[in-house]
């Protein structure tokens, strides 16, 4: 059987998500609501020519879904982004999630994604997956700067720990010139919140350039979002996980240089690495002013590592740093 791509495609209408701070604000696993089991990533293969297919199911509270689906496979694993998204909204129903559209239904029930047809026959099944990063708990070389190892935050300023976990809102008290930079971070679960609202944080190298953190799980991958350089440019490609996942930023950062006469000679440079993949490639960023909300100006001093409370309960761990010289 020829799988309809219209199962989905037909007459989808992506609804914006504002802007909205107004539910709780989950750091705990243990505290999840019961649609925190539904949402994730699936994958798998439809039609006759077994043709890859990756889904993002996302939680938006109170028994609320959107499913994002993306032909060729997940973002970071084989998405076609020749292709628009396949996007639709569904409720929880009893034991599982549906979602309905004119020409067939999507359903999520026992950890797999099962599309079906009009007439009521399975044509698809995707299994649900958990995506890691390849660096999650990469150990710190020799010649590395350890700013917290889960035993304590005295490397910060105004660190608070949450267990063995670092809190947002700290800035570390060894500053830095050029460097690269290895963090882990979870964000909140907060399915009825939107857009910033949503587990926002970011981490600023320098204290002055923001890689933004976000709950952008299936969401386009913008500058404001998950992975997003603030205020400079969108991420090459969104590879934001679901809340509560441990993800990670590996950075590397050329400091700007001046002359002896403060003006600047070459502007800084920033390659990261989102969950393993790369979502900006030795871009350029402005040399004459920081991004915003960055607690440093731009100079020819070291600056240190920032990690920006947004009101959003993010937590850390596994962060160092490695001085270029």
């Amino acid at each position: 059987m020829r799988f309809p791509l219209a199962i989905f495609a037909a007459a989808l209408v992506m609804l914006p998500i504002a802007t909205v701070a107004k539910g709780p604000k989950i750091s705990d696993p243990a505290k999840v609501d019961k649609d925190f089991a539904f949402q994730g990533e699936f994958s798998g293969e439809i039609g006759e020519e077994k043709a890859k297919l990756g889904v993002q199911v996302i939680a938006l509270g109170e028994g609320n879904f959107r499913a994002v689906g993306y032909l060729g496979g997940l973002p970071g694993d084989g998405w076609d982004t020749t292709k628009e998204k396949i996007i639709t909204d569904g409720k929880l129903v009893g034991d599982s999630v549906e979602f309905k559209r004119e020409r067939g239904t999507g359903i999520v029930q026992g950890g797999k994604f099962i599309l079906r047809n009009k007439e009521g026959v399975d044509v698809a099944t995707l299994d649900r997956i958990e995506r890691k990063s390849p660096t999650l708990g990469a150990k710190p070389p020799k010649n590395a700067v350890v700013l917290f190892d889960g035993k304590s935050a005295d490397n910060f300023k105004g660190g608070r720990l949450d267990g063995k976990l670092l809190m947002q809102g700290v800035t570390s008290k060894q500053t830095f010139g050029s460097h690269t930079i290895h963090v882990e971070f979870r964000l909140p679960y907060q399915p009825q919140d939107r857009g910033q609202g949503r587990g926002n944080s970011g981490i600023y190298v320098q204290g002055r350039y923001e890689i933004q953190m976000l709950d952008s799980f299936g969401l386009d991958g913008k500058q404001n979002e998950c992975g997003g350089l603030y205020s400079v440019k969108d991420p090459d490609v969104n590879m934001c996980l679901p809340p509560l996942a441990w993800q990670t930023y590996d950075i590397e950062y050329t400091a700007a240089t001046f002359d002896e006469a403060g003006k600047l000679k070459a502007h800084p440079r920033v390659t990261v690495k989102h969950n393993g993949v790369v979502i900006h490639n030795d871009v350029e960023l402005p040399g004459n002013r920081s991004t915003t909300a960055a607690p440093s100006k731009p100079g020819p001093k070291a600056g240190p590592v920032f990690l920006q409370d947004h009101g959003c309960p993010v937590r850390y761990r596994n962060i160092w740093v490695v001085e270029k010289k």
